[in-house]
């Protein structure tokens, strides 16, 4: 019986030099450890061997049974490897390929500018807030020195989204709701500066400088001390750091229903550097925001005692600035999302 096991195995030797492929080498695993192969017809005979050839018998054919496996599993792999690495070869990148020219992302104009703003005012110790752009009548009318019916409310242009709720025209909303949060606390020193900004709406896109829906930043600070030289001092700072040390601002009366005094806040021409050209018509200065001291009622309207503090405020429009700084036309450029207008920003903010 050791005898033909051993031509069993040289047999399969033989046979599988002729193998070339999986299948053909999964058919003869089969064969060789099918119930009626040759290999098993033989171990089936061991029940006439007397024991101690029993003992031997079993030792080869397990010995043979393991060599006919191992080879076939070792032929196996080899064809797999070998497929492969022909799979490999046939979806290689060819890396002469010219790559393809992914277009970076830049950062928006408009968030340049806010993004500027801010550090400037987070320097100065005041908190920056987004506020919501659904707002009640109260906070952004009422509470500012508009109540319902007061002429003031036209100058809004406002979308009414029902008769208590509003799409915000300013961002002052939040210096009400600031305001009225201070007067609830039990703080002895009622101190607070803050700078809210996002989106307001307006129905106002009639030319090339004006859209429905922009963007705005309103500051404020309240103390028991603070004063117009205040505002003035930090107005400069502010368009100083935004355009250049050699930029001065101008500071005429205006009418503002939340502040008093009031006053519109212009700065020596970007373009000619005051002396005078198209763009600011010959005058040398171009007006870039609204200020003013916060008016007595208004801090009365919030909860707080306009004898124990004042305040200052001040409105920017961000596309305003943008427009300036970047020597932009047409609002209307910041919101198309064209490529060309969005790269040329690509170095600014780095």
């Amino acid at each position: 019986m050791i005898k033909r096991l051993n031509e069993i195995l040289e047999e399969f030797k033989e046979k599988v030099k002729n193998y070339k492929t999986k299948e053909q080498l999964e058919n003869l695993k089969r064969e060789y450890g099918s119930k009626d192969s040759v290999l098993n017809e033989v171990l089936r005979n061991l029940k006439n061997a007397s024991p101690e050839e029993r003992k031997e018998i079993g030792i080869r054919g397990n010995e043979v049974k393991e060599e006919i496996y191992g080879t076939i599993g070792e032929l196996i792999d080899k064809i797999k490897y070998k497929d492969l690495k022909q799979q490999l070869e046939n979806e290689k990148e060819d890396i002469s390929i010219t790559g393809i020219d992914f277009k970076n992302g830049t950062k928006h104009p408009l968030n340049l500018v806010i993004e500027e703003i801010s550090d400037i005012f987070r320097e100065l110790g005041y908190d920056m807030v987004a506020g919501t752009e659904i707002e009640s009548d109260e906070y952004c009318f009422q509470k500012l020195n508009m109540p319902i019916g007061h002429p003031a409310r036209d100058m809004q242009d406002t979308f009414y989204i029902n008769e208590k709720q509003v799409l915000r025209t300013h961002c002052t909303n939040m210096t009400a709701r600031m305001l009225t949060q201070l007067s609830q606390t039990k703080i002895k020193e009622k101190n607070i500066a803050a700078v809210s900004y996002g989106n307001v709406y307006r129905r106002d896109d009639d030319d090339a400088t004006h859209s429905h829906q922009f963007m705005q930043i309103d500051g404020f600070a309240v103390g028991k001390k603070i004063s117009f030289a205040n505002l003035k001092w930090t107005l400069e700072y502010m368009c100083k750091r935004l355009f250049s040390n050699d930029t001065e601002i101008r500071m005429r009366p205006s009418f503002f229903p939340f502040t008093e005094p009031s006053c519109e806040v212009d700065i020596t021409c970007v373009n000619c550097n005051g002396s005078g050209c198209r763009i600011c018509k010959s005058t040398g200065w171009i007006e870039i925001l609204g200020s003013g001291m916060i008016d007595p009622e208004v801090i009365k309207l919030n909860g707080l005692d306009p004898n124990e503090i004042g305040g200052l405020a001040f409105g920017i429009g961000v596309e305003r600035v943008a427009m300036l700084k970047y020597g932009i036309k047409n609002i209307r450029d910041f919101y198309e999302n064209d490529i060309r207008f969005l790269e040329q920003f690509k170095f600014f903010g780095e």
